[in-house]
């Protein structure tokens, strides 16, 4: 399967008459998007802001980040199965909105959501403050349930994330990067002497709005499978979910996945790069067991000399990703595991509530409980009313003046188990 992404560099975002991309700018009408999300019944009001780079802006409580992506060629459309027909993506010619994003916020859905800040300390834990963000803030009607307001939000969010995206339909990109991966015999056959090595993702399935969707289906309810690398780049896979901010797998995660650029960057050079098995995390054990035996079979019956594993969130998931890494081991296969900590604000805790003496190679993000202060900032988009109830913040978290105490879980991707941040640990 071969994808061509085109990236359309945006530089700075503005309100205009007109939606539209010129010389990297992305104008946006401010009253269409509105109308566009207002269809939604269960939306009592929708506002539109922009927040850039530097500027002293705090986003909160942030649900999902999403970056345009409009299809040019190939079959089916962005977010399969969601917004367009379910048809497999990941091949032909997309074009990507690179250096924006849409971020959701507004009344808080569940107490796990974040917060980005534009400058200030936060700003350097997020990747999320170097984009030129439009922000969708939207309150539900009075009475809504969690998972109606949820999927009243997500949807909200991928619909404008569509909208935008449509202004690079007739735009050259400014750089084309090709991605491609041959079906399990033939690529195998391409690289005979290098290690076969596939990507198990973990996806964050527990309920209670913890979701993630795959070609439009809860996680829930699928066994483990194999994806090409490129549907991930059409939106295959969407967030759906409240877990802490700091290693939620949000949309714009999925859509790039660094532990995939990162093995096609050495496809073919030190690696022979054959695929994405995703899995589930799950509440009850026999779930767990049935999840990691799959996707210890398929690496198995894929002939893999190595896999990396990245789960979603901690707690409960550390159980599903020693199974995952200690069944893979017993088949003879490498594998490398990818997580955060919750060690303590002093570091001092056992990291994972789990472990095995076969997860011997790990990759940490960071210790999520690290405690940092956030500084006032001159505007706040969304609210500051949840400050001390999303988690990583406690009671006392937001002061008079909008300072801020909370962990660096409250802040969105700081510690993400993909490796979407700077944080990381040597071991001595």
């Amino acid at each position: 399967m071969r994808l061509e992404l085109g990236y359309v560099l945006i530089n700075d975002v503005q309100f205009g008459e007109v939606t539209k991309i010129e010389k990297g700018v992305l104008f946006v009408n401010k009253s269409e998007l509105i109308n566009l999300i207002k269809e939604d019944e269960h939306l009592k009001s929708v506002d539109v802001e922009i927040a850039r780079p530097g500027e002293s802006v705090r986003i909160t409580p942030v649900k999902d980040v999403i970056e345009p992506r409009v299809k040019l060629e190939g079959e089916g459309g962005i977010f399969p199965g969601v917004l367009s027909k379910v048809q497999t993506v990941g091949s032909g010619k997309t074009n990507v909105l690179k250096g924006c994003a849409v971020v959701t916020t507004g009344k808080i859905v569940g107490f796990q959501e974040g917060i980005i800040d534009m400058t200030g300390p936060g700003a350097d834990y997020t990747p999320f403050s170097k984009l030129n963000n439009v922000v969708l803030v939207c309150e539900p009607i009075d009475g809504l349930k969690q998972h109606d307001h949820e999927r009243a939000i997500r949807f909200a969010g991928l619909k404008a994330t569509q909208y935008l995206a449509e202004a690079a339909i007739d735009i050259e990109a400014d750089t084309v990067e090709v991605y491609e991966t041959l079906p399990l015999l033939q690529g195998i056959n391409a690289y005979p002497d290098l290690p076969k090595v596939a990507y198990v993702l973990m996806l964050q399935s527990q309920g209670l709005m913890h979701d993630t969707y795959v070609y439009g289906v809860d996680a829930k309810q699928i066994v483990p499978t194999v994806l090409y690398p490129t549907e991930l780049m059409d939106g295959a896979i969407i967030s759906g979910n409240c877990v802490s901010a700091c290693d939620k797998n949000t949309t714009y995660h999925h859509l790039n996945n660094p532990v995939i650029h990162d093995l096609f960057k050495q496809h073919g050079k030190e690696i022979n790069f054959v695929g994405v098995i995703i899995t589930n995390e799950n509440v009850y054990l026999a779930d767990k067991e049935r999840s990691s035996d799959w996707a210890a079979k398929i690496a198995e019956f894929m002939g893999l000399d190595g896999v990396i594993v990245s789960q979603e969130g901690f707690g409960n998931p550390d159980t599903d990703l020693i199974m995952n890494c200690k069944k893979i081991e017993a088949k003879g296969i490498k594998t490398v595991i990818i997580t955060d900590e919750y060690a303590g604000r002093d570091g001092a805790s056992q990291s994972l509530a789990d472990a095995d003496k076969a997860a011997d190679a790990v990759v940490t993000g960071g210790n999520a409980n690290e405690v940092i202060v956030l500084p006032p900032m001159d505007k706040v988009i969304g609210t500051l009313d949840y400050s001390d109830i999303i988690a990583g913040g406690f009671d006392g978290s937001l002061s008079k003046d909008g300072t801020i105490t909370v962990e660096i879980q409250a802040i969105t991707g700081a510690t993400n188990e993909m490796g979407f941040n700077k944080m990381s640990v040597t071991g001595f």
